[in-house]
């Protein structure tokens, strides 16, 4: 089956969307995705394959879960967001253990945010959510994104603590990948209760990111947007 997976996938390859994929995910030395490759397949074309292979059976997913090729993890990624959705509540567990025990593998921006939130988040959303505190605290990049961006679920419930919770211990975070997610979900909370946004940017964004508070306010009426940016709060 995993031969056919891969062979579905390279039908839709492209060598030159590989070489602007590439630079588009920033895979030169000494960038955050160093060393990644790929073999040039746009995200519809991905998802159009996932379709067909759902029902791919789990290590094999983690084989490709594990690949070298960029467009194979997010095969896999998109193929356990689904297995997830539909699963039993077993199967959700085993899910949920296999993400967390691969992370190193979920190692750029568009892997962790097509899937932190349909399985971590989803898995966490009516159980303790200390994982995520650990994540937040992680050495890892994409770990710490993984944290952030899995209270996408809980905001899309209403529930917003947990992701001002970590937006504060990511507040002085160094990566500007961190300062557009946590910019991101704090303005996904914005959408739902603006109060409760501007409350937080109130006590915060004076030591905000730039970045992260650009993408909190992004929607915020002009005149607003400026006080923030100019410290006129």
């Amino acid at each position: 089956m995993i031969k056919d997976v891969r062979a579905a996938l390279r039908e839709c390859a492209d060598e030159s969307d590989a070489k602007l994929l590439q630079g588009f995910f920033k895979t030169a030395p000494g960038e955050y995705g160093e060393g990644d490759k790929f073999i040039g397949i746009r995200v519809p074309a991905t998802r159009g394959v996932a379709g067909r292979f759902q029902n791919l059976d789990m290590s094999d997913t983690l084989v490709l879960l594990r690949s070298e090729i960029h467009e194979e993890r997010l095969l896999a990624l998109i193929i356990l967001a689904q297995k997830y959705k539909k699963g039993a509540p077993g199967e959700k567990s085993d899910i949920y253990r296999e993400y967390l025990a691969n992370t190193q593998y979920i190692n750029n921006w568009d892997l962790v945010d097509v899937s932190a939130d349909r399985v971590v988040g989803a898995h966490l959303m009516e159980k303790p959510r200390d994982p995520l505190f650990g994540l937040a605290r992680s050495v890892s990049l994409w770990e710490r994104r993984i944290a952030i961006m899995s209270t996408f679920h809980f905001i899309r419930c209403g529930d917003f603590d947990d992701t001002l919770k970590i937006a504060g211990m990511l507040l002085a975070d160094r990566e500007d990948l961190i300062h557009k997610a946590v910019g991101w979900m704090l303005r996904e909370v914005g959408k739902r209760d603006l109060n409760i946004e501007e409350s937080f940017l109130r006590k915060h964004y004076r030591n905000m990111p730039r970045t992260m508070l650009r993408y909190a306010i992004e929607k915020f009426p002009e005149t607003i947007r400026k006080q923030y940016l100019q410290g006129k709060i």
